[in-house]
């Protein structure tokens, strides 16, 4: 029998620039939220559009990055696990679903997975070849 699996892959557009925060140990945290949209046509033939917002939590090297280097409208893919905890606000238990990244492709430029750690991510990462002649065909 096979195993559980918990995994969510997004393509989507961030909301606003992500927050970053440490715990009281020094470890990275980033929260920010990206969207995704879906579009059809209805029974009448008009265009419908829904967008879904989705909560994101980036912890160490990749919260550092996601904080440095994304910002508000920036397109990125995210991967990551769902996971649902409880907080309690004015007495009331509450519940929120996250997704817990653990990787993270910038789409506008870089191009490059989080998980490579570029000190170059917001460069271009499909660069020409200086002289057709240095080509390996």
């Amino acid at each position: 029998m096979a195993k559980s699996l918990n995994k969510v892959q997004l393509i989507g557009n961030l909301g606003k620039d992500p927050e970053m925060r440490y715990t009281s140990s020094g470890i990275a945290v980033a929260t920010f939220s990206i969207a995704t949209s879906d579009s059809w046509k209805d029974q009448d033939g008009n265009m419908q559009e829904r967008t879904e917002w989705h909560n994101i939590v980036a912890w160490r090297k990749l919260a550092e990055i996601c904080g440095e280097w994304l910002k508000k409208g920036k397109k990125v893919y995210i991967e990551g696990k769902l996971q649902t905890r409880s907080y309690e606000k004015d007495g009331v238990k509450k519940y929120i679903t996250e997704i817990v990244a653990s990787d993270l492709i910038m789409l506008d430029g870089g191009g490059k997975s989080a998980s490579e750690a570029p000190a170059d991510a917001g460069a271009a990462s499909d660069a020409a070849p200086e002289k057709a002649d240095d080509l390996p065909f």
